[in-house]
């Protein structure tokens, strides 16, 4: 087929999704220049809505819950021209709304959406797609109560993609039966935050005919959300978040709410039956080994919000079980490729090219082109075989007593001490010079060349305690005076009064937003990786295991993921500390931290080529700023 003439293939595209006896008339799928052609009228397309029922009561009112299902589809679009779908599954279309500009769904009196936020209607509805934007159980228009990445959440939307195949049943507004007669049955899945969290739920449960999803900023585990090795990030989170998102009376999902306080184990940070529910690498309701979709993963190294070893760890477990996949990382933080500087128009011809050949069939190459588009410095951007860099490798950075960092071990019974105190970032990274009681700092020498990690960094300690547990902190640090991506205002971009289109308008839905630019700030210093554990959980995240008085143990834990180049001249610092205050709620356990410098270590993931033997220890120690006082990024307590 990829060897057709494109009208030829248009022609043949035609005939195999239409029948003899029911030919469309109008405009039918036109393929040109290796993409679907905007023939369809955007106008006068079909805007109606069905509620499809689900295999779950989450509010117990004894009945089954209905999803609400608001579609766009061409007017030629039904038995004799059937398309595939796009769906943006969402439990913010009456509240946050979508995107940069949060657009929220506008009806007609016929109760229809005839503004569809985002551009995805606007750019794909005239090439031959039909789009479907979902309001998520116990949400906007939906029946049911919001369960936050659990049971109801994930089967609601697996009804819709059952629903598109004949496997589920739908209503009209009028009670009447609802049949997806007008589509292949061949469904994308597509959202950023909770809307992406959606789509990777639903393919770890397998559905057939789910044949692609586009997580942009989405969470794969919510433990991970909300957790990192028994460190509590929120307390009562779920509960908060589902409140949030439920415009309904509180007292109707209230039960729902007191149920997740109950069950999400905020007493000791463990992992359990709940958040194996939310669990979608490898937990109760599904896994990644059920994945027949296609994924295309967006994140960025710097988001706070959805931490990214969500996406590094789901990424790796795809990669693992060789599932087809492509990959953006970017450098700002909670953002969508939309927004990334410079990127709106490839990103819109890659989605479009992406969703042709998975829900079209167009033999366009796509997935013969290198797999990761990689943002190496303000809207720089790179494309490389896989992420991370195929050629890094891991090399030892190993703390000594006087406070370099080198790759030596430090000599035997060498120690350093801290109290595990709540702190904030910026009194962890101020005055490494000088000693502070509540954590100690290691220092490269400047470096004589550019060096670049990519991938996932490892802290590994061996500890004593003098009492039972802490918190332990390790920050990789970048100091040296730089231009970066600021990534901590306005998520790192600056919203402008110019506009571009990507797609077709109608009065009441125009294709049109605003552009955007990349905040960028110079400073001192840049924590690049971050990495947190509770000493208890150092051998299970499920059981607590407390470290004997006295007694050395080893604690070794993945930091964040990244992708960063340090700069030649600059030093790379290792602080460890207790409790981070600037992502955690904990309080400090008031422990008395032991590290055995000797047996020490940060492993770090550096790209090949890099001579890491000249790399210098600095004898002296490094004597920063008088202060140093980062912004602080927004309160981690939000709405995705």
């Amino acid at each position: 087929m990829s060897q057709l003439r494109p009208a030829v293939f248009a022609v043949a595209l035609t005939l195999a999704i239409a029948t003899p006896a029911q030919a469309a008339t109008g405009p039918s799928i036109t393929i040109e220049n290796n993409r679907t052609q905007p023939v369809f009228s955007y106008a006068d397309a079909v805007r109606e809505h069905v509620y499809v029922e689900s295999p779950v009561d989450s509010d117990q009112d004894g009945n089954l819950d209905k999803v609400r299902v608001d579609i766009i589809r061409p007017k030629e679009s039904g038995p004799g021209l059937k398309v595939p779908v796009i769906i943006d599954e969402s439990p913010y279309y009456d509240n946050s709304g979508r995107g940069n500009e949060g657009e929220r769904k506008v009806y007609d009196a016929a109760g229809n959406v005839v503004k569809f936020p985002l551009f995805y209607d606007n750019y794909f509805v005239p090439r031959g797609y039909a789009v479907l934007n979902v309001d998520m159980l116990g949400t906007t228009r939906s029946e049911g109560c919001p369960d936050i990445g659990g049971k109801a959440d994930v089967l609601g939307g697996k009804a819709v993609i059952d629903w598109l195949n004949g496997r589920a049943k739908a209503v009209k507004p009028d009670g009447s039966p609802a049949v997806a007669d007008w589509t292949t049955g061949k469904a994308a899945m597509i959202g950023k935050s909770y809307d992406g969290t959606l789509a990777n739920a639903v393919a770890a449960t397998g559905v057939e005919g789910l044949k692609t999803i586009v997580p942009i900023s989405a969470i794969s585990s919510w433990y991970k959300y909300q957790r990192s090795n028994g460190v509590v990030y929120n307390y009562d989170y779920a509960s908060w978040l589902a409140n949030y998102i439920d415009t309904d009376p509180e007292p109707k999902c209230q039960a729902v709410r007191d149920r997740m306080d109950a069950e999400d184990g905020d007493d000791t940070g463990n992992h359990n039956p709940f958040w194996a529910e939310r669990d979608y690498i490898g937990g109760l309701l599904g896994d990644v080994s059920k994945v027949k979709a296609s994924v295309f993963v967006i994140h960025t190294v710097n988001d706070l919000n959805v931490k990214p070893d969500n996406f590094s760890a789901w990424w790796k477990a795809l990669a693992d079980r060789n599932v087809p996949r492509k990959i953006w990382v970017g450098q700002t933080q909670h953002v969508d490729p939309f927004d990334f500087e410079g990127r709106r128009g490839i990103w819109a011809d890659t989605l479009h090219r992406w969703f042709d050949y998975w829900l079209h069939g167009v033999s366009n190459g796509i997935t013969q082109e290198p797999r990761a588009d990689v943002e190496i410095g303000p809207a720089q951007w790179i494309t490389q075989r896989d992420w991370p860099a195929p050629f890094a490798a891991k090399a030892s950075l190993r703390p000594a007593p006087d406070g370099s960092l080198g790759l030596k071990p430090a000599a035997r019974n060498s120690t350093a001490s801290f109290t595990d105190v709540a702190m904030s970032e910026t009194d962890m990274v101020a005055d490494v010079g000088t000693a502070n009681p509540g954590r100690v700092a290691f220092t490269t020498g400047p470096l004589p060349l550019d060096l670049r990690l990519s991938g996932t960094p490892t802290a590994d300690l061996r500890v004593k305690l003098d009492k039972p547990t802490a918190n332990l902190t390790a920050l990789l640090v970048d100091f040296g005076a730089d231009t970066r991506v600021d990534w901590r205002r306005g998520q790192g971009i600056t919203t402008l009064t110019e506009e571009d289109c990507h797609g077709e308008s109608t009065a009441a839905d125009d294709a049109c937003y605003k552009k955007v630019v990349t905040n960028l700030a110079t400073r001192p210093l840049e924590i690049v990786a971050r990495g947190w554990i509770d000493v208890q959980n150092r051998q299970s995240l499920s059981q607590s295991t407390p470290l004997p008085v006295g007694t050395y143990g080893t604690v070794k834990w993945l930091t964040l993921p990244q992708d960063y180049t340090f700069k030649k001249g600059h030093r790379i610092g290792l602080v460890l500390a207790g409790t981070d205050a600037t992502y955690s709620g904990e309080t400090g356990t008031g422990a008395n931290v032991t590290v055995d410098l000797a047996k020490s270590s940060v492993v770090v993931p550096f790209v090949l080529g890099t001579p890491l033997a000249d790399v210098p220890q600095d004898k002296a120690r490094f004597h920063g700023p008088d202060r140093i006082e980062l912004p602080q990024p927004e309160p981690e307590f939000q709405f995705f």
